[in-house]
């Protein structure tokens, strides 16, 4: 008959690998983790790195979200009360136009105006945390002054054109803010400072040039419907923020799910396979030191 002489060898190599399996489910039962080294689960651990990536690139873009979602919903109210301010200085000049005020009521509307003004410049100037929205690219200055050095009184810009864009994870990008010339003084009759500047003109002296008073009037509310076209795109920057952020999360939840179900340990199942293990390790550690008593020879076995 005959016998394998690496048989005991065999035996002592399964032994070896069999308490390399014990320590690794013993490291994962105690640990809670599947995958506890690289060495272990090479795909497992790199589909790990890929996923953990794609977490922090959801998490760093929802928290960037927020932040600009909030410049843009204070934008977007500062817009809201321009818009206020400007229906009623309208009807102020619309008041003052038909003729049948005094001078000292006109007056008192021009200065009306004057104080409205005062409060589109004070909203034009709009900060958020100590960045001034409506600024450009400019955003540690304000943007807006106004001189009356001149009648008309003239504001003027100092901010810049740039236009700010946040990168959605799909590499759609979404406009982040409006420059304030754009907004506020547009072009000829869609200037919202050039029509109230000659409205407080037009009504200083109590007396109405009612031709030029008119036109002042609907320059300003041509720049009041211009204002809210550009509101528009705050607000659709903010409604395409939401929906991006919520993806975002939704797939953030998704993966952080995979990741768990990838990386936690599958404990009754280690559990068994730990108890089959040390079984099968006290089987084999019982045949060795049976082996190893009869002076390590198998034929010593094969004798009657």
């Amino acid at each position: 008959m005959r016998v394998d002489p690496s048989y005991l060898t065999n035996l002592v190599s399964s032994l070896d690998q069999t308490q390399a399996n014990e320590q690794q489910l013993s490291s994962e039962l105690s640990s809670g983790a599947s995958i506890t080294s690289l060495s272990q689960n090479p795909a497992g651990a790199g589909e790990n790195v890929l996923l953990l990536n794609q977490i922090q690139q959801d998490d760093s873009f929802t928290q960037s979200s927020s932040l600009v979602t909030s410049q843009l919903q204070v934008a977007d109210s500062a817009l809201g009360s321009v818009v206020s301010e400007l229906t009623q200085a309208v009807s102020l000049a619309t008041s003052a136009n038909n003729g049948t005020m005094s001078a000292s009521d006109v007056q008192s509307a021009g200065s009306q105006i004057a104080g409205i003004l005062n409060e589109v410049q004070s909203l034009a100037n709009t900060s958020y945390q100590g960045q001034y929205i409506f600024a450009g690219g400019l955003t540690g200055t304000a943007p807006f002054s106004t001189s009356n050095t001149t009648s008309p009184g003239v504001t003027a810009y100092s901010g810049d054109e740039d236009v700010n864009y946040l990168e959605l994870p799909n590499g759609q990008k979404i406009q982040l803010n409006v420059p304030g010339d754009q907004i506020f003084l547009g072009s000829g009759t869609n200037s919202v400072f050039g029509a109230l500047n000659a409205l407080v003109a037009d009504y200083a002296s109590g007396t109405v040039n009612t031709q030029q008073a008119a036109s002042d009037t609907e320059a300003l509310s041509t720049a009041l419907n211009y204002v809210s076209q550009q509101r528009v795109t705050i607000d659709n920057s903010i409604d395409q923020l939401s929906a991006a952020s919520t993806a975002a999360t939704n797939e953030q939840t998704q993966l952080t799910t995979a990741q768990t179900d990838l990386m936690q340990a599958d404990i009754p199942t280690v559990s068994t396979q730990l108890s089959q293990a040390e079984s099968q390790q006290t089987a084999l550690e019982d045949v060795i030191a049976d082996l190893e008593s009869s002076s390590n020879n198998l034929f010593n076995k094969l004798q009657p």
